[in-house]
């Protein structure tokens, strides 16, 4: 029975080019040593799944591949939820259990670093990652906010206002207040171009991207943007780095993480070039707590993720999903993973013994393990691994002992993280924030000119009318008092009086009338 398993490995795990090596076979719970499981580089991108319980070692699997990778000239992209993954970057430390493991696997003892970016979604230390609203287009940002069919009409005539009027919409104040002016102030411009929007319609939307706002995605959307070609880059030795991503403030955001996750693999779709089925990969994914994307992902999202996990592998790109069980993957999704990675589950309630029953189905069929029993008995740093080989068939399944990381298995100091981010070139490139005028300030600039030239319009109809006011009152006030003096009897006698004295004075001033008279 021995002999025909080391046979049937001998024959599975042969391959004529460039592979990684994940660790030893096992059989019979005993370590064949020299008998090494490996994946052909050439196969990587067709996606893959690592999974197990808590503890059985699923995040120092991910570290060891990624720096077996970076090792290799291939770049990655690490998703470090729970802090533990910024090790990589400096040498381990060897230890009794380390030299046991890697005499019995049959690898020698090496204790090396990786080159390390350190990024981030919020103001975490590290290289800033961010995306405009533009780069996602109208559908895929519906599909984020999970919007009806008629609020994505609404997104789409947002967006193509925006193009039209020459309006940046950078992050999600610009596309607010796009919206609101669309439905206030140019409501009646947007409604002869683009038809009536529904004020039901606008609310619903405001309320979705006001949720998503509270998740953190406000400091997600700006400039500058990041390019994801600048996850494939190596250093002056040729090996690739490794771009840890921290995310250990993200557990409750799960908004916040799967848009950030279909903004990057939409961005890697659309922009790295066409490479058929390339020798090795360019750049891997790793992307743990994976059931964060698909917790509460609507069934257009997950058409979308479906549809761009079948079509990236072309673009030299692979996936690997890290999660508790396979179950946490969606069956679609779950069908597109050729290599599986399968760490101990636990049976502690019926649900989990079911389970299991499902795990168990997603391998392929062996005669040399009891696999139920199995799964539950795996040991911490041991899987069942199976792949493709070169021509894409399935590799026997094989119970494996891990091979032990070279890297540290601790996190980092806060110095020591500072230190990698003072040295990288990335973070001087992308967190210096770019202020330019995008639609929020065109928009209001050109609110604010409006109702500036409506308040002197104002000012000036006002002014006229007070000046016309004014006229038409003072001339019919002088009238009235004539009229009222030469209307009263009385007025009329007070008048001729004083008239008649003051002649009479004037004349004896001239020296004529009754007073010449009196003097001769």
């Amino acid at each position: 029975m021995k002999t025909n398993f080391l046979e049937t490995l001998q024959k599975g795990y042969t391959f004529s080019g460039d592979t990684l090596v994940l660790g030893g076979a096992m059989f019979e719970n005993e370590t064949q040593t020299g008998s090494l499981v490996q994946l052909p580089l050439r196969t990587l991108n067709r996606h893959g799944l690592i999974a197990g319980a808590t503890g059985t070692g699923k995040t120092k699997t991910l570290q060891m591949m990624a720096e077996q990778l970076s090792l290799l000239g291939i770049s990655s992209l690490v998703m470090d939820i729970k802090g533990d993954l910024s090790g990589v970057a400096m040498p381990g430390t060897t230890s009794p259990r380390l030299e046991e493991r890697q005499q019995k696997i049959g690898l020698p003892v090496t204790l090396a670093g990786s080159p390390v970016e350190f990024l981030s979604l919020s103001d975490q230390p590290g290289v800033r990652l961010r995306a405009t609203v533009t780069e996602f287009g109208p559908v895929l940002f519906s599909r984020i906010l999970d919007l009806s069919e008629v609020q994505t009409g609404v997104v789409s005539v947002v967006f193509k206002y925006a193009d039209d009027h020459k309006l940046p919409l950078l992050d999600l104040e610009d596309f607010k207040k796009t919206l609101q002016y669309m439905t206030n102030e140019g409501r009646e411009e947007a409604e002869k171009a683009y038809g009536q929007i529904a004020s039901s319609s606008v609310g619903t939307i405001l309320r979705k991207v006001l949720a998503l706002e509270q998740q953190g995605a406000a400091t997600f959307f700006g400039e500058p943007s990041f390019e994801v070609r600048d996850l494939c880059r190596v250093n002056d030795q040729g090996l690739g780095y490794v771009s840890v991503l921290r995310l250990n403030d993200i557990q409750d955001k799960p908004g916040l993480f799967s848009t950030f996750m279909m903004s990057l693999l939409a961005e890697i779709y659309s922009t790295f070039p066409e490479r058929g089925d390339a020798d090795r990969p360019e750049l891997m994914l790793f992307i743990d707590e994976a059931h964060l994307i698909f917790a509460n992902a609507s069934d257009e999202l997950l058409d979308q993720i479906e549809s761009i996990i079948k079509l990236i592998r072309s673009k030299g790109v692979g996936i690997f999903f890290i999660t508790q069980t396979p179950t946490d993957i969606p069956e679609a999704v779950l069908g597109q993973l050729g290599l599986k990675v399968q760490h101990a589950l636990r049976a502690f309630t019926a649900k989990d013994r079911q389970g299991i029953k499902l795990a168990v189905q997603n391998f392929p069929e062996t005669s040399f393990y009891d696999l139920e029993s199995l799964i539950t008995e795996m040991g911490i740093g041991e899987a069942l691994v199976t792949g493709l080989n070169e021509k894409g068939i399935p590799t026997p399944l094989v119970h494996t002992m891990m091979r032990g990381p070279q890297s540290r298995m601790d996190i980092l100091t806060d110095e020591e993280i500072a230190a990698i981010n003072n040295r990288s070139a990335m973070v001087k490139k992308y967190n210096q924030a770019v202020e330019r005028d995008s639609a929020l300030e065109i928009l209001s600039a050109k609110i604010e000119e409006a109702q500036e030239e409506a308040h002197q319009a104002e000012l000036k109809a006002q002014q006229e009318k007070a000046r016309e006011t004014s006229s038409r009152g003072g001339g019919r006030r002088e009238k009235t008092v004539i009229e009222q003096i030469a209307a009263n009897p009385m007025a009329r006698q007070i008048g001729r009086t004083v008239a008649r004295e003051l002649t009479r004075g004037l004349l004896g001033v001239l020296g004529i009338g009754g007073g010449s008279r009196k003097r001769r």
